[in-house]
This record gives C-alpha cells, structure tokens and sequence, in this order.
C-alpha cells in the first residue's frame, strides 16, 4: 500500500501538479502629462492699431477765439475756423488717413503760391518771413502801406490776381495755387468761392479782425506759423508781444475818454462799436472809449456803425482825445482838413485843446503790430507823445 502512494506522489510531480506561486501584483504606470512651469504667462492679444485721426493735443491760445488747432497722431492737424470750417492739414507726402471726415478741407504741405486777398493777414506772412510762399494778392501797388509787399510786387515775386470777386482763375491755376486767404467779404460772392473750391484751390476765411481782443487778433500768427511750418517762431513773436504789453508804464486812471470816428463822404459818422478791438486798445493803453455803449446796435457782424453828426456831436463834444480814422478817405495832416469835413467839430473840447490825431494809412494792415499801437495810444493818453516824437501808428493835426 504504501508502494502504491510513493508511486502517486512520483507520477504528480512528474505530471506537474505541484502547486504554481502567486503572481507578482502589477501597479498600474500613470499616463504622462507635460510639465508646465508655473510662470508661463498667457499669448498676448495683439496691439491694436493706433488712430491716425486721434487728437493727441490742441494749440494753446490765449486770447484768440475764431479758430482751434487739434493735433492728430498721423502728425497732422484739424483746424477749424469760424467754429464751421474745418481744415486736414498734412505735412508733405502724408496719406489721407483712413478714417478721416469726408467733409475736411485738406491742405498739403507745404503751402506756397499763396492767392492773399485778405490784407490783413499779410503782415503776418512779413513777420515770419514767409513772403516768398505768397504769390498773388488781390490789393494793388498803390492800396499797400507795408514796404515789403511793395518791394515784392516790385521785384515781381508778388503779382495782383484781380480782386477777391474778380480773381484771374487761369493764372492761379497756371501759378499753382495752393490756398486762397479770404477776407469775410468773400461770403458776399459765394460763387467765387464756390469756383476756386471746384477748381481744386481750397479757400480759408480770414477772421482774426473779429477778435474782440486786440492781442487775440495778433495770435493768429500762430495760426499762420502752423500752415507755414514756422509754429516756434511764431509762438516766440507772441510771447513777446505779451511782453510788451505787460512792460507799458504811465497808463491813466482810465478816466480820459477817446473818440476813433471817420466822415463818410454822405457826411454820417462811422465810429467802432464798443466791444471792438481797438475799444478795447484804447483801454489797455489807460483810457475809456466814449462810445462804450451804443443804443439800438445791430447783430451784423460789422465792427463799425453809422451815426449821424448831432448824435456823433453829443458823444463825443467833451471827449477828450479825438483819433481820426484815415483807412478810408486818406490821411488828415491839419485840424482845417478836419473841420472842412464839418465845422460842427470846432466845438470839441479836442479839437479846441489840440488834441486831435490821426491814425496812418497801414494801421489795419499791421496785424501784428498790436503792442506797439498800444504803446502809442499810452503815449498820447499820458501826454508823452511830444510833437517831435515819432509814434508809429499815429500823427497829431497841426
């Protein structure tokens, strides 16, 4: 029996029945995910462009109020004139920038053969000595007061284009116009400035005679340096027209009244309205204007306005300065030219004081020149002005 189990035990392990060893456990291999460092910022968005008709800045002003000057980041500018004209201006060989307002008048740079049929606006040009960029006027040889204009239109460089309602249009577009300078009268031609907009000469309205303030009418160079590419010396003039103004000593109390007037040749007497610019010289020189207020004006934009003599002669009679307005029927050298005129004006506390003046025949034509008018009309006010001196802008009747 015991045979017979140790041939059983031989025969299983021969056959392989021994008992198999457990398996090793498996752990399960986690997938692999790449490391990201903790600092890893998120992909930027890419920068928008920037505006090229974004106003980055306007023109300082101190006193002038028809026109502003906002500064673009294309390096242009939009100038608005009037508070309803508004002008592109781009430097040379600038792109129209994509969104820009239809409606913009554009000006290129540089500006040159200039039509000026606003006088007033050229003693700006002189001052910044930028004649050569104006090559037509509409105001002939003999109307001109300042030496330069003269000397240009005698060496030819400056040539009368017919006047502002009748321009030579062929031989500003054979010039190559650039701008036409405009005084307001051109709105009573509309169709003039209706053609040289057509014809592709863009047409700017000189306004700095409406300045309420004389030193507002002189801050139109900065204006005219911007066009012209000359913006630094133009804020320096300025500047130093302030200057001088601040500087004038011996002004009055304010107590001595002036009277500016002229005789029309229908024999109505044409003074400035208070509120005028030259009101308001008479009054940073030391005086007071007699006519500071004038009943039943009207809302014209006209600076002026007609009186007749008895209204002129209960004004005025006890004025203490009289200053003859020479722009439009010439100069006045003697007090007998003047009471020629009407010889109502021999009873004028004035005229029986001798202290009548006349202004000379450039005086609107030198826009620039506001400080020295000041300091001239501080001289006569404060008794300064001797017959032998020699004011600028200004000349006693004898």
């Amino acid at each position: 029996m015991k045979r017979i189990l140790l041939v059983l035990i031989a025969l299983c392990l021969l056959a392989g029945c021994a008992p198999a060893a457990p398996a090793p456990s498996a752990s399960p291999v986690p997938a692999a995910t790449p490391s990201v460092p903790s600092s890893a910022a998120p992909a930027e968005t890419p920068a928008a462009e920037p505006d090229p008709m974004a106003v980055v800045g306007q023109m300082e002003l101190s006193y002038a109020t028809q026109f502003t000057v906002d500064y673009l980041a294309c390096g242009g500018a939009v100038v608005t004139v009037g508070g309803a004209d508004r002008f592109l201006l781009l430097p040379e060989g600038a792109e129209i920038p994509a969104g820009a307002d239809e409606s913009l008048i554009l000006l290129r740079q540089p500006l040159d053969k200039i039509y000026n049929a606003a006088s007033s606006a050229m003693d700006f040009f002189v001052q910044l000595d930028s004649m050569p960029q104006v090559r037509f006027t509409s105001t002939t040889y003999k109307n001109w007061g300042i030496p330069e204009v003269r000397e240009a239109l005698d060496a030819e460089t400056l040539v009368y284009a017919g006047k502002y309602s009748a321009p030579d249009f062929e031989m500003l577009l054979e010039g190559g116009c650039s701008l036409a300078l405009e005084s307001t009268m051109i709105y009573h031609s509309p169709d003039i400035k209706e053609k040289l907009e057509n014809l592709g000469i863009p047409v700017l309205v000189e306004r700095s005679s409406y300045e309420p303030h004389p030193l507002g009418r002189v801050e139109w160079i900065k204006l005219y340096g911007l066009l012209l590419g000359k913006e630094a010396e133009a804020k320096a003039f300025y500047a130093s027209q302030l200057q001088q103004v601040s500087q004038l000593e011996n002004l009055p109390s304010g107590e001595l009244t002036v009277a500016y007037f002229h005789i029309s040749t229908a024999r109505s007497v044409v003074v400035r309205k208070p509120g005028d610019y030259l009101s308001k010289m008479i009054e940073l020189a030391g005086g007071r204007y007699v006519f500071s207020e004038l009943p039943g004006q009207d809302d014209s934009s006209l600076s002026t306005m007609n009186m007749d003599m008895e209204a002129f002669y209960a004004g005025a009679k006890d004025a203490d300065v009289l200053i003859y307005n020479s722009t439009i029927d010439g100069e006045l050298n003697t007090l007998d030219q003047l009471l020629a005129k009407s010889d109502l004006l021999a009873d004028f506390k004035a005229v029986k004081n001798g202290n009548v003046w006349c202004s000379e025949h450039d005086l609107f034509q030198k826009s620039s020149a506001a400080a020295v008018m000041i300091r001239d009309l501080n001289r006569i006010l404060s008794g300064d002005a001797a017959e032998e001196d020699q004011l600028e802008f200004f000349h006693r009747l004898k």
